[in-house]
């Protein structure tokens, strides 16, 4: 969805999505069976955010074997794959709490995300992963966050680690939407395996949290507690303007 093609800019933005597409289908080897535009969405001379939407159907050999987006089972390991850099210009938390849609978006490597992919399927071939969250609007707390409220599950989480190995700071590590990145819960017992997995494949693995059904809330060590009846309400409420 966009809005007017008469303006040189909104033309400049469809033309930029439609490559940015092609070029990752052509990357990943997916096929395009078909596609739809919808131009003059805007009030007056105000055009909404250019807004691709991508449906992709895939097969699922197994059932069984579907990974969840939430975590369910009590002390599984958290892990973020994929490393974190300063990459909040054009982010919710920057246009959320800064009013600032600007700058340059995150990076974009076609070929890690293929390495993910193929990391995550293989993760999943093998039993050795509970759930996986992608990270991608809000990040790595907008991740956390529907993890914990998918089935009601807590966690406890800690940034040290991340902050040091990346280099940045709390706010980036939390809101930073750097791509090729996901979050996965791992049971204990698959713990050295999956490490051996990521580390066989070079993809940055780092414990970051464990699971703990036995807690109502998301514990970010020495910054915040949020009980899960407090994020519901939030996850359900519109975001409002800065």
């Amino acid at each position: 969805n966009f809005g007017s093609p008469e303006n040189p800019e909104v033309m400049w933005q469809f033309e930029r999505a439609v490559t940015g597409l092609a070029d990752g289908c052509l990357e990943i080897g997916i096929p395009v069976t078909g596609g739809n535009v919808s131009f003059y969405n805007q009030t007056g001379d105000v055009p909404i955010h250019p807004t691709p939407v991508v449906a992709v159907l895939g097969i699922i050999e197994d059932v069984a074997r579907r990974i969840p987006s939430g975590w369910q089972d009590d002390g599984d390991n958290i892990y973020l794959l994929g490393t974190t850099s300063l990459e909040l210009n054009g982010s919710a938390w920057a246009g959320t709490i800064h009013d600032h849609l600007g700058g340059r978006p995150p990076r974009v490597d076609l070929g890690e995300h293929e390495r993910l992919a193929a990391l995550i399927s293989a993760g999943s071939q093998e039993s050795l992963i509970a759930s996986a969250h992608d990270l991608s609007d809000g990040g790595l707390m907008q991740a956390l966050a529907e993890s914990v409220l998918r089935f009601g599950v807590g966690a406890r989480v800690w940034l040290s680690e991340l902050m040091d190995r990346d280099g940045v700071d709390a706010a980036t590590a939390l809101f930073s939407e750097s791509t090729g990145r996901v979050i996965v819960s791992v049971p204990r017992e698959d713990d050295v395996k999956f490490r051996g997995l990521c580390d066989g494949r070079g993809y940055p693995a780092l414990r970051i949290g464990v699971t703990d059904a036995s807690s109502s809330s998301l514990e970010v060590q020495d910054l915040f507690t949020l009980p899960l009846d407090e994020l519901r309400a939030a996850h359900r409420t519109p975001l409002l303007p800065a």
